[in-house]
């Protein structure tokens, strides 16, 4: 994680102004870095306003770079590109840390600063699945542990991990594992109970 001593300076209003403008009159003076995307832009980026208290300044790229940001994919604030095997990562990681909100397509792009049809075609080459089904995998994924290590009601694990929706939540998790939430809860609890054969 990054640390807040990491996170250069406080932003003024100036600066903060030039970031609402997308002025690039400022791109050589410095570089915004946002803490919930791990993302730092030139101060011209067309990506969605940031919230200010999520806004760290930095006098240069390398200085965003050494406290751990990633470089914009569509203002390339260090004028290369970033890798995609970089950016997807970057996805990724977004996604496991804030399945449980609405994750639309449209969200990760913007939170990428990329477009959803390039972000979509990207994340499957190089994960060999879509974002979305990425998020479902995750969704489902914590969903089995709650099933297990908890006695939350159904509906109170699909909220949890994100899909609010109860008859979507039961469809999917069925689809995906074969059972329903709660037959999978009744069916590996019966498991735990010690039998004479063996059993897997």
């Amino acid at each position: 994680m990054i640390h807040e001593d990491l996170n250069g300076e406080m932003i003024t209003d100036e600066k903060w102004q030039a970031i609402i403008r997308n002025d690039a009159s400022y791109n050589n003076q410095f570089i915004y870095a946002v803490k919930t995307t791990g993302i730092f832009c030139k101060p011209s980026c067309k990506s969605r306003i940031p919230k200010k208290e999520n806004v760290r300044i930095f006098q240069n790229a390398e200085e965003a770079l050494s406290a751990h940001f990633r470089p914009c994919k569509r203002c390339k604030p260090t004028n290369e590109r970033l890798p995609d095997n970089e950016w997807v990562a970057l996805i990724t990681e977004y996604i496991d840390k804030n399945y449980p909100e609405k994750l639309t397509l449209e969200t990760l792009a913007e939170m990428s600063h990329g477009s959803p049809y390039h972000l979509h075609r990207t994340f499957k080459r190089i994960t060999g699945i879509t974002p979305v089904e990425y998020t479902q995998q995750i969704r489902i994924k914590t969903a089995k542990n709650l099933l297990l290590q908890s006695d939350l009601a159904i509906a109170d694990i699909g909220k949890a991990v994100g899909i609010p929706n109860i008859p979507y939540f039961v469809t999917l998790f069925k689809k995906k594992i074969g059972y329903t939430p709660a037959q999978y809860r009744q069916f590996q609890r019966n498991m735990e109970v010690p039998q004479n054969e063996g059993s897997n």
